[in-house]
């Protein structure tokens, strides 16, 4: 039932506050004037509780008063033993009944409403009559004993004066404080704006920010450390990431461009020369379809590469992972090679088998990269050796040559996408850059990790481990 009518006033609460939010969506304000809206309401909202407390501690101290009265009423008369003489207090607002409890008999009582010429006097004691228009009463009852005898005291506290004079004093005060908050809204309004200060500058920076000056506007974060400093800090280092990434797509783009540049050059070359002597030369003919074929797979494997990195990048790459045997597959890749590198020492002293958890087609291609530049930076006779090893559980396979190795700078930036070293150019080796990159991708894929240990005219060694799951 309870969870039905909480159902119930969803209902009817959430299509207000949206209506309530579409209607305050009409209205363009600012955060200044929002802040001090809320200042507002704050400051009304506590101003009311506070003349609230204001009063009950008003009332209270009169009531106190009242009681003190009493406490010396009731101490005057234990002390006389009952003999009073008359009139000794005259006291506004207070009335007072006293009845012997033992007897049950009144022995004073002036709450009751009397004509003056009616009242009565008891013990000589005279309090006034309360007036017709009391509004707040209080009933007080109280016990004491004189020579044995027990009286119930009842005493009546007319706090309708003291109320009076406290709504008199109460207007006052909130014609003070409605005058108060006044200044305070118009002054804190001021300070809003100075304080919403930074953030105008952050826009107007913000809004002269394009691609031609995105190295150099940056968001000012000098001044006292506070929030809109952090949020200044982080929106600057935002800009930094996006000046780095857009640097690395420009770079992407002019290289990707400049590598596809060749091999259509080259096609272009080629086809005007079959154009002018192809049909009669069989010679050039010949020469001309290998030089297209070539530089054609050279292309269409720049373009697979290109969009795996575009995948990655966008992060819809998939890769299908399963449990599978690593030693059948490193040892296909092996065979492959001897019979495509023939020129090439090809060794594979270990072959362990070892369980990985992955996309096998991926891992094929990346192991691949790595054999294909050992095969590409060595010369004939130079060795290659390719193991697969179980270690700690791991799966690692070490691809090593003694081709031409590395320098430390190379090393550094190889599995930078588009990145050749000089000497390889110099060498006219073929390739794009971008193999390294791509293996390294498939490998932190798999959660692995690559060591690469290289001496410059020595050989080069690539270590990938590839962990064991939990999950297997």
């Amino acid at each position: 039932m309870q969870v039905r009518m909480t159902e119930g006033r969803k209902r009817i609460i959430l299509p207000i506050r949206r209506k309530k939010e579409e209607w305050l969506s009409n209205f363009r304000l600012s955060i200044a004037f929002r802040i001090s809206l809320a200042y507002l309401r704050l400051l009304l909202t506590y101003g009311i509780l506070f003349m609230a407390g204001l009063a009950l501690l008003y009332m209270y101290n009169q009531k106190t008063e009242f009681d003190r009265m009493a406490d010396n009423i009731i101490a005057s008369i234990v002390d006389k033993e009952g003999e009073y003489y008359e009139n000794p207090y005259c006291l506004i607002g207070l009335s007072m009944k006293i009845e012997n409890k033992q007897m049950g008999k009144e022995a004073y009582n002036d709450i009751a409403y009397l004509p003056k010429s009616e009242r009565e006097f008891y013990h000589g004691i005279h309090f006034d009559t309360k007036s017709e228009n009391n509004i707040l009463v209080i009933n007080e009852y109280k016990t004491f004993t004189i020579n044995g005898v027990k009286y119930n005291a009842q005493f009546q506290y007319d706090l309708t004066e003291g109320y009076h004079n406290f709504l008199s004093l109460l207007w006052k005060a909130v014609i003070l404080y409605l005058m108060i908050v006044f200044f305070i809204i118009r002054k804190g309004k001021k300070s809003d704006v100075k304080l919403l200060e930074p953030i105008r500058i952050m826009s107007a920076t913000a809004n002269r920010l394009t691609v031609n000056n995105l190295h150099s506007e940056r968001l000012n974060v000098e001044g006292t450390k506070n929030e809109l400093k952090d949020l200044a800090t982080v929106i600057n280092a935002m800009l930094n990431r996006i000046e780095t990434s857009y640097e690395s797509q420009k770079q992407f783009v002019s290289d990707a461009s400049h590598e596809l540049r060749t091999p259509i050059a080259v096609i272009q070359g080629y086809a005007n020369l079959l154009n002018r002597w192809g049909s009669s030369n069989e010679e050039v003919l010949e020469e001309s379809i290998d030089a297209i074929q070539n530089e054609a797979r050279s292309m269409q494997d720049l373009v697979e590469k290109l969009l795996f990195l575009s995948r990655h990048d966008k992060k819809t790459l998939k890769l299908t992972k399963k449990r599978f045997n690593m030693k059948p597959l490193v040892e296909d890749m092996v065979k492959e090679t001897r019979l495509t590198a023939v020129n090439r020492v090809i060794l594979n002293p270990i072959m362990e088998d070892v369980i990985v958890y992955g996309d096998k087609q991926s891992l094929k291609q990346a192991i691949r990269i790595f054999i294909d530049n050992a095969v590409k930076y060595t010369r004939d006779g130079d060795e290659i050796t390719i193991l697969c090893q179980k270690v700690h559980e791991d799966c690692v396979i070490t691809i090593q040559d003694t081709g031409i190795g590395m320098t430390k700078k190379d090393v550094d930036h190889i599995f930078d996408r588009f990145y050749r070293s000089d000497y390889v150019r110099n060498q006219n080796i073929s390739g794009h850059g971008l193999g390294l990159s791509l293996a390294k991708l498939i490998i932190l894929a798999h959660t692995g990790r690559i060591k690469v240990r290289s001496q410059f005219k020595k050989g080069t060694s690539f270590i990938i481990t590839l962990p064991k799951r939990k999950f297997y």
